[in-house]
C-alpha cells in the first residue's frame, strides 16, 4: 500500500487536523511502536516546513535510546537529566524551546538546530519515550504547533497495546 503526504491547506489548526487524520490512517490497526514511529517521523518530516530532525527516542528503563527518525544521524543515548529530551521525559511535560542555545544543558546533536519541541510519550502511566522535533529556525514552534504535535503523539500512543 502506498501512502503519499497530502498537501495541507487552511489555517494552521486545520492543517494539523488534516495531518493528525493522516497519521491516524497511517498507523490504524498497527500496534508495533517501531513501525508506527518510523512512519510518523517520515510523515511529519515531509509535511511540515522548517524541520531538520523529527523522530522518537524510546525509554529503556534507564535512559532514552534513539528510535526511528528523519534527518541527520542523532545522539544515540540521552540521560533523563540531559537536554530538552531528557527534560521532557523527566517532567513528563512538553518542552517548547524557542532558542536551544539558551536552554541549559542543551545537547547539540545537529549544530544547525536552533529551536526544539519535545513531547513526552506516556502510556498507562509509564514513560515510553519522547517525540522530538528540531528546526534550524529560532522560535519555529508556537502553541498551535505544540497542540498539533501533541495530538500526533497521542495517535502514536493510542495505537500501542
Amino acid at each position: 500500500m502506498s501512502f503519499a503526504t497530502q498537501t495541507l491547506s487552511g489555517s494552521k489548526p486545520e492543517q494539523y487536523a488534516q495531518l493528525v487524520a493522516q497519521a491516524r490512517a497511517l498507523i490504524q490497526g498497527e500496534p508495533d511502536r517501531v513501525a508506527n514511529a518510523a512512519n510518523l517521523a517520515a510523515l511529519v518530516y515531509h509535511a511540515l516546513p522548517d524541520l531538520n530532525w523529527v523522530g522518537f527516542y524510546f525509554y529503556d528503563g534507564a535512559e532514552l535510546v534513539v528510535g526511528p527518525f528523519q534527518g541527520l544521524p542523532a545522539c544515540v543515548r540521552i540521560a533523563l537529566d540531559k537536554g530538552v529530551c531528557g527534560a521532557a521525559a523527566r517532567t513528563r511535560q512538553t518542552q517548547r524551546v524557542a532558542d536551544v542555545e539558551a536552554f541549559p544543558g542543551h545537547i547539540a546533536c545537529d549544530a544547525a538546530s536552533r529551536s526544539e519541541l519535545v513531547v513526552p510519550l506516556v502510556h498507562d502511566g509509564e514513560l515510553v519515550g519522547v517525540f522530538d522535533l528540531d528546526s534550524p529556525r529560532v522560535n519555529r514552534f508556537d502553541e498551535e504547533d505544540q497542540q498539533g504535535l501533541e495530538a500526533i503523539a497521542q495517535a502514536f500512543l493510542d495505537a500501542l497495546q
